[in-house]
């Protein structure tokens, strides 16, 4: 063997049997269930944390609207 042979195909998937392997053994990850946890209280905190950075964002953009108009009413 040279060493100028090419191992897999040149897009970098590793060829057909990485392919094989990743279909068949490995596979694409499951996400049921894996954001949100598995009971309904792991969910429950999960909602209510995104809503409280969703709040906290929303918060954010009001106070800076508010400074933008006051610094614009100063000019």
């Amino acid at each position: 063997m040279s060493g100028d042979e090419q191992v897999g195909d040149s897009s970098g998937s590793g060829g057909r049997l990485m392919g094989w392997v990743f279909r068949n053994l490995a596979g694409p990850s499951q996400v049921q269930g894996a954001v949100q946890g598995g009971s309904r209280h792991a969910r429950d905190a999960w909602k209510q944390d995104l809503e409280r950075r969703k709040q906290w964002s929303r918060e954010q953009r009001e106070l800076k609207r508010a400074q933008r108009e006051v610094r614009h009413a100063g000019d």
